[in-house]
């Protein structure tokens, strides 16, 4: 499994996403999948489910120090009093005195954005989170909080998968030394839908999912964070790193339209790219 290390990062490119799983159902899928061997947790303050991966590693019996642990604060807690808050709440129920990566989960309407990358930072500064990113931010923002506020982000966590382009976002993450995390990297099991897909999978003995997968994790600074809740499909997720893609493979999802965006709230930003630059 490769490590990826933008600005200091120490993040397996296979992930575990937790997303929408609670309870016992996600502390058991959470104990599991570290026993299985995934060293990159990803969760979220809304998921609702930060106990449930605490209480999953905590019994995993794998060393919190081999494992990459992120969490999110959603955008309703973005002053520095609300995010200190938030991040306090975030500690407590994952069991844990420091996140790998703390990341806001989305941008807000209106918010004092200076004030809020300063928080951010301040946290990476006190050590309770060892690097700090921002998911669902388009290009003109990510530039914004690089270029003019000058924020050390180390990663960016988007939706991105075979029918869902973002070649962009990770040409300036990759000049800019920022890892990208694929969030919803199955399209919301859709892959397994595309005859496409389907004849790359026959061709390799594999499943849809495993040529999504690899397709993402194939490409540089690239992670992606699938859900798994069976031990079957879990292992299969990290089966994926064995496939081998060739260039027809690669040549086939290049030509599958790059415009079906899954997740788009009625709080999502312009996801418009905005001016070349």
């Amino acid at each position: 499994m490769e490590i990826l290390t933008q600005h200091g990062l120490r993040m397996p490119n296979l992930g575990f996403g937790t997303w929408p799983m609670t309870g016992a159902e996600c502390e058991a899928a959470v104990k599991q999948a570290l026993e299985l061997g995934y060293r990159h947790l990803d969760t979220a303050e809304r998921y609702e489910n930060e106990d449930a991966v605490g209480a999953g590693l905590a019994s995993s019996g794998v060393a919190r120090g081999d494992v990459h642990l992120t969490t999110k604060v959603w955008w309703d807690h973005l002053s520095p009093q609300a995010m200190n808050e938030a991040m306090a709440r975030s500690l407590e129920k994952l069991r844990t005195d420091y996140v790998d990566l703390y990341l806001i989960h989305w941008p807000a309407k209106d918010w004092d954005l200076p004030r809020t990358i300063e928080a951010l930072v301040r946290l990476k500064e006190e050590g309770k989170a060892r690097q700090i990113g921002v998911a669902n931010f388009p290009r003109p923002l990510l530039r914004k909080v690089v270029e003019e506020l000058k924020a050390p982000i180390a990663c960016l966590q988007v939706e991105y998968h075979v029918t869902l382009g973002q070649s962009k976002l990770l040409d300036y993450a990759r000049k800019h030394d920022i890892a990208l995390t694929a969030y919803s990297p199955l399209a919301r099991n859709k892959v397994a839908e595309i005859p496409e897909i389907q004849a790359i999978a026959k061709k390799h003995g594999a499943t849809p999912a495993q040529v999504a997968l690899k397709w993402l994790l194939d490409q540089e600074g690239v992670s992606a964070v699938p859900k798994a809740a069976s031990r079957a499909n879990q292992q299969a997720n990290l089966d994926s790193l064995k496939l081998k893609l060739d260039d027809e493979d690669r040549a086939a999802i290049a030509h599958l339209p790059k415009d079906q965006r899954m997740v788009s709230p009625d709080f999502a930003p312009d996801w418009s790219d905005g001016p070349e630059a």
